[in-house]
Formats: C-alpha cells, structure tokens, sequence
C-alpha cells in the first residue's frame, strides 16, 4: 500500500492510502506544499491545483477522524479531525498515522505532503 508523508513544520504525519485511482492520481501531483484551512469546525481543507480522477469511486463515505479525503464537487482535499456524517462526492483517500493534534489545531498552516521515501517508486 502506498504511503504519503504530510510535513507540518518540523513535524512528520504519515499517511497510508487506500489502493484506488482517485489516490494513484493525488500521487502523481506530488510533492505539493498546500495551505489547510479549517471548515466546519470538522476537518482541514487544501485546494488542489487540479481535479482527480474519479474512477471506480463510491457514491460518498461517512468520514471518521483520521480520514484522509477527496471531496470531488470542489476538488479540494479533507483532513478529519473529527467524525461527520455520510457525504456524497465524498471519496476516501487513505487514513493518517498520528498526529491528529497537529491536524486539529486551531487556524491554517501549510504542510509538504510528499510520496513517503519508502515508496518513491512509480504507482501502478
């Protein structure tokens, strides 16, 4: 399973993505350095410079927090910290290991999210 690596400062949040094209594609935009903002009170939001793609994706997914995702209607990427209700448009990307507390933190921030070194190789 691929991994991605989110840099928040000195910070280093590793994130494990789920095997479907819509994450294949977020690889192929990497490295990117995002601005995350706060929406909702819920989850941190990062505009992306294009869509992905949204083969094979479901309808929508009840995101918990932890969740990295994909909201295709705005093209932007969702970083839970808190649980919400099901979301149509909404698609999984893959789930963060730790650092939650970082990702909740009050107002924006810009982080590096960049493929993990362990798997540097190309996606298949």
């Amino acid at each position: 399973m691929p991994a991605l690596q989110l840099q928040i400062g000195e910070h280093l949040i590793g994130i494990d993505l789920d095997a479907s094209p819509t994450a294949r594609d977020l690889i192929s935009l990497l490295p990117l350095t995002l601005t995350w903002e706060d929406y909702a009170a819920t989850e941190k939001i990062a505009t992306l410079p294009r869509k992905l793609v949204t083969t094979d994706a479901p309808a929508g997914v009840k995101p918990v927090a932890g969740d990295l995702a994909y909201y295709a209607p705005w093209g932007n990427l969702a970083l839970f910290h808190q649980d919400f209700r099901y979301s149509a448009g909404l698609i999984r990307l893959g789930r963060i290991r730790g650092g939650l507390t970082l990702v909740a933190r009050s107002g924006s921030f810009e982080a590096r999210l960049a493929p993990s070194p362990s798997n540097r190789a190309t996606p298949g």
